[in-house]
């Protein structure tokens, strides 16, 4: 009897110090720690960073805007009279489509340079800001950086769709040249005495100032696309850092 208790005694004290040891190594494990003001700053710029690279990627190909109903710039709606009346100009509805053809061709040339201009932006976010916009809706980051950024990008990138404009692209004439010829004929129309009596109005649109705002406008509906897939996608989280910030809003 003293031998069994004697090895009971041995067993207890074997298994104590076994759950010990057991104990340390546990408290050696790598434990996910809760989330830092800074990593959800900075998650929130690798999402915007993320979504504003892969929209101008999307945007910038051959019928990147011209291709997509979504995003596809139509002409001005003061230009609405012209199409009513494409009879009434000699070969109005080529003139139409080849307009709206390089409208969207200049979008598209400039959409390659979108992205550096979004990424110097979303780089001024505060953590104020990030931790706001982690636990609103799903294009919370697209509305803010459109709130805050609109102004400057119009100003940067007005310049880049004015020269894309003004590019030859297709038979060396230009989106600015194909404009101006379209409500050109138009305007003759308008300010003639029978256009006077039929009422119309002669066409006098800013084509770059349009053309930019609705460039923005399709810029940013990507943008939104683009952030709720990270929001909502495990597998559109690219970096650990995604993985992170937003994986917490998944519990």
């Amino acid at each position: 009897m003293k031998k069994k208790g004697i090895i009971m005694s041995v067993l207890v004290v074997f298994l104590l110090s076994g759950c010990a040891e057991l104990m340390k190594m546990v408290d050696t494990l790598p434990v996910e720690s809760p989330l830092t003001e800074a990593e959800v700053a900075e998650g929130l710029k690798d999402a915007l960073i993320t979504g504003a690279r892969n929209s101008s990627s999307i945007l910038s190909e051959v019928n990147g805007y011209y291709g997509d109903a979504a995003v596809k710039i139509l002409l001005p709606p003061e230009a609405s009279v012209i199409i009513e009346n494409l009879s009434k100009i000699p070969g109005g509805e080529k003139l139409v489509e080849d307009v709206v053809l390089r409208i969207n061709r200049s979008a598209e040339e400039a959409a390659k340079e979108a992205a550096p201009i979004f990424i110097a932006s979303i780089k001024q976010m505060t953590i104020r800001d990030a931790f706001s916009i982690l636990k609103g809706a799903d294009n919370e980051a697209t509305l803010y950086l459109a709130r805050t950024t609109r102004i400057d990008l119009y100003n940067l990138y007005k310049p880049k769709i004015q020269v894309s404009t003004e590019k030859a692209l297709i038979a060396g004439v230009s989106t600015k040249d194909s404009w101006e010829t379209l409500t050109g004929k138009w305007n003759t129309l308008a300010n003639s005495v029978a256009g006077r009596i039929a009422g119309f109005q002669p066409v006098n649109v800013d084509l770059d100032d349009y053309l930019t705002n609705r460039a923005l406008d399709g810029l940013f509906l990507k943008v939104a696309i683009e952030e709720k897939k990270i929001r909502t996608n495990v597998s559109a989280r690219v970096t650990p850092l995604l993985k992170k910030v937003f994986g917490s809003l998944d519990e």
